[in-house]
């Protein structure tokens, strides 16, 4: 059975840093979103907002969800010998 690897503090930093910019960014877009736009104004920030909040459950799930893979040390020497 796989174990489970534990996060590095160097990767969980790398983690928070990317989270704080995703919340920064977001909350700095939807606040220009609809600058002075009078009536219906096309939602366009929930198209970034979703894809980089996608990118960022991935990032958690890289960091805080990897299991060790057994089988790489024998793919990185037949990587090297093929």
């Amino acid at each position: 059975m796989p174990k489970k690897l534990k996060p590095t503090g160097k990767q969980k930093q790398i983690f928070i840093i990317h989270a704080i910019v995703f919340l920064a960014v977001t909350i700095l877009t939807w606040m220009i979103y609809d600058n002075g736009v009078e009536g219906w104004a096309y939602p366009w920030p929930a198209w970034t907002t979703a894809a980089w909040g996608l990118s960022l459950i991935g990032h958690w799930c890289a960091v805080y969800l990897s299991y060790e893979d057994p089988g790489h040390e024998d793919y990185k020497r037949q990587e090297v010998n093929g």
